[in-house]
């Protein structure tokens, strides 16, 4: 290989590595926590406190969840600072997790168990759930909350917080994700590098176009008015990806929309087995980056930007580095700094311990297998395919 093709790709390399590594920068200092928690007691945790702390329901769609939803359920039971009520809705389930939740509900009256109606045609099931649950809730604050979540005692105090003082129509925050399995430890890191390396989180802000919207599905907060003007869950109804289309109907209905990191305030352990990590991210990657408009530009910066800095790595250290030239090297060298400076910063920030920073060394790996379950899913979608989640099959838009 000549010099100058090498020196071509290492600069190539470099300006698609450069991106997300300067917008990682950028949005790290923007990509804020929650406002602390400045009070509230045990009066703000019943009826009497509603008025002078604000009264929230907290809705949790449920379909087969009873390895998680009584942890769940005794997390948010335990927040401080909020009058609250636990509205969890049993999405046909075929385990225990109907009976666990009535069990909770005993002994708790905060805690309200609804069964779900039969999935509408056209309706993604948990679009369905949530827009039952948006109907049962008693108070004007919404909290969404995935089953798997948990929250710590200030959680919902501050989210709320950071809704008011955003003055948005819907907010969201990002928990730190669990790993256990091989590949989520692998693989879930990249929810933060995607987020912080591709979305200009500044822009997002001043300017309100649903292209720029982002949000977790794991964690919604909104108010019912604006919920309302939204369309709510209805309006996203055949979506398998609400962290993404639920913003995007807000700003459509011209509202503001925000995200927060939710690192310390909240867990999420999504995947106990690698194999639910490939169909979990699969299923919605077609409403994402597997979308038809974006999956080859995506494919170009990924693995053009994060892989191919590594392959001309091990091709000089090869070599010897024969017909390598110093200006190509020091490309080379700062497109390898680029590529993993991100991902060791990401950990320090989101914590995760060691098992963070040894997934970060693994990022060019995580990104070829990421890249493959997107075209897996583009071609599974071009063919008609369908795949399931839960027990119900999906057709991915």
């Amino acid at each position: 290989m000549s010099s100058f093709l090498l020196g071509a790709l290492a600069v190539a390399a470099f300006l698609l590595a450069a991106l997300p590594a300067l917008l990682t920068l950028a949005n790290l200092k923007l990509f804020a926590r929650a406002p602390e928690f400045t009070g509230g007691g045990e009066e703000d945790r019943n009826e009497a406190g509603a008025q002078a702390a604000g009264a929230v329901s907290v809705l949790v769609p449920a379909r087969n969840e009873a390895a998680t939803i009584v942890r769940m359920a005794t997390a948010v039971l335990a927040s401080r600072g909020v009058a609250l009520e636990l509205v969890v809705l049993d999405d046909d389930s075929r385990d225990a997790t109907a009976s666990l939740v009535a069990e909770v509900s005993k002994a708790d009256p905060r805690v309200r168990l609804v069964a779900g109606k039969p999935l509408a045609a056209g309706w993604c099931g948990k679009q369905h759930a949530c827009a039952q649950l948006a109907e049962e809730a008693r108070y004007d604050t919404l909290v969404f909350l995935d089953a798997d979540v948990l929250l710590g005692p200030e959680a919902i105090a501050r989210s709320v917080a950071f809704l008011h003082q955003q003055g948005a129509g819907l907010v969201s925050g990002f928990p730190r994700q669990l790993t256990g399995a091989v590949l989520d430890w692998l693989l879930l890191p990249l929810i933060q590098f995607i987020l912080l390396g591709f979305l200009p989180l500044g822009l997002s802000r001043r300017d309100g176009s649903p292209g720029l919207a982002a949000g977790c599905g794991q964690l919604f907060i909104t108010d019912r008015e604006s919920y309302k003007r939204a369309g709510g869950h209805a309006a996203i109804r055949a979506s398998l990806h609400d962290g993404l289309k639920l913003p995007r109907a807000y700003r459509r209905a011209g509202l503001r929309t925000d995200i927060f990191d939710a690192s310390d305030l909240a867990s999420c352990r999504m995947y106990s087995r690698s194999s639910d990590v490939l169909t979990g991210l699969a299923k919605n990657a077609t409403e994402g980056i597997a979308s038809p408009g974006t999956i080859l530009p995506f494919t170009l910066l990924l693995a053009g930007g994060q892989v191919l800095p590594l392959l001309l790595l091990c091709q000089g250290l090869a070599t010897g580095w024969q017909g390598w030239t110093v200006w190509g090297m020091a490309f080379l060298a700062a497109a390898a700094i680029c590529v993993w400076l991100p991902r060791l910063l990401e950990a320090a920030r989101f914590g995760g311990g060691l098992g963070a920073f040894t997934s970060a060394l693994a990022h060019p790996l995580a990104i070829l297998i990421f890249l493959g379950i997107q075209w897996v899913a583009f071609v599974r979608r071009f063919l008609g395919l369908k795949t399931s989640w839960r027990g119900r099959p999906l057709q991915p838009q």
